[in-house]
């Protein structure tokens, strides 16, 4: 996972994503502008043991496995696809 510093830091937020994933590329925009402290991993860009051990995590909280998947706090919330109202009502 790659770590993207804000000045939120009061929640833990993991972000599946794919590199090429353009409704990844706004989650990611959207999480900077909110300010807040982020992980992300581009699920695509990985190989071999470390892809499928990925994959098999996203999936936990995600069956379909579909991009981008926001986990926070451990999975007391988790937001599936680009959706920018219940992001900002959760993440504000």
């Amino acid at each position: 996972m790659t770590r993207v510093p804000g000045n939120d830091k009061r929640r833990r937020l993991e972000l599946f994503a794919l590199s090429t994933c353009g409704w990844c590329r706004k989650m990611k925009r959207l999480l900077d502008e909110l300010g807040v402290q982020y992980e992300f991993i581009d699920v695509d860009l990985l190989q071999g043991e470390e892809k499928e051990r990925a994959r098999a995590e996203l999936k936990k909280w995600n069956p379909t496995g579909s991009c981008p998947t926001l986990v926070i706090d451990d999975g007391q919330e988790v937001i599936v696809g680009f959706q920018e109202e219940k992001a900002r009502e959760v993440l504000n």
